[in-house]
């Protein structure tokens, strides 16, 4: 039986639990537990972001779903041929992921979407598990330096080894990491992530995975 990478049902975390029921009870309707990872089961491509978003995934059940962050994610994916759609609309939709998985670092919502080192530790080995059934031509993209560092964290490799930079690539002997900066509004908006930018990561990608 594979490991586990995904608990539904996890409190592991009583920050991020008790932030949950708060958050439930002002939405009623929103998801609000653990966000699993969404797209291919045998994917080649595994993309992994920083945590659910307050309206997006944690309102929706499927990652970078539902809010800004996710626009430019599926428009690309679109674009570079991992996506049936350029949007998410939602968790039950039609939308199909080709040689492509969604996960994020931590599976939980986080007050002001920042996750504590503590709740990264705890979801690492949900993180690790994944990591650990990719096949050996795979590449994964880190969505930030969070994101990024859990991966590292999650190989026990040493993090001054492999730092965080857009566009760059690390080869990790069990798979190709590439990092991007986070498709968030905020690095969109001031123009510290452009869509060209991001862009030649996935352009990057399609050609290691072709290739």
């Amino acid at each position: 039986m594979p490991a586990m990478i995904f608990d539904k049902d996890c409190r592991a975390c009583p920050r991020l639990a008790g932030f949950l029921d708060t958050v439930k009870e002002r939405y009623p309707e929103y998801y609000c537990r653990p966000v699993p990872p969404f797209g291919d089961a045998a994917a080649r491509f595994l993309i992994v972001g920083l945590a659910p978003g307050m309206h997006g995934a944690n309102r929706t059940g499927r990652p970078f779903t539902g809010d800004h962050a996710g626009i430019l994610l599926y428009q690309t994916l679109y674009k570079y041929g991992f996506s049936s759609d350029e949007q998410s609309l939602a968790a039950d939709d039609d939308l199909i992921l080709t040689q492509c998985r969604i996960t994020n670092a931590v599976k939980c919502l986080p007050p002001d979407n920042k996750p504590i080192g503590a709740e990264v530790n705890s979801c690492n080995s949900f993180l690790a598990n994944e990591l650990r059934q990719l096949p050996d031509d795979a590449v994964v993209l880190a969505l930030g330096g969070v994101a990024h560092r859990a991966i590292i964290k999650a190989l026990g490799r040493r993090q001054v080894e492999f730092k965080f930079g857009h566009a760059v690539l690390h080869d990790l002997g069990e798979f190709r990491l590439l990092d991007s900066y986070h498709c968030s509004r905020y690095n969109t908006n001031t123009g510290r992530l452009t869509t060209a930018m991001f862009e030649v990561v996935f352009a990057q990608a399609r050609e290691l995975l072709d290739n």
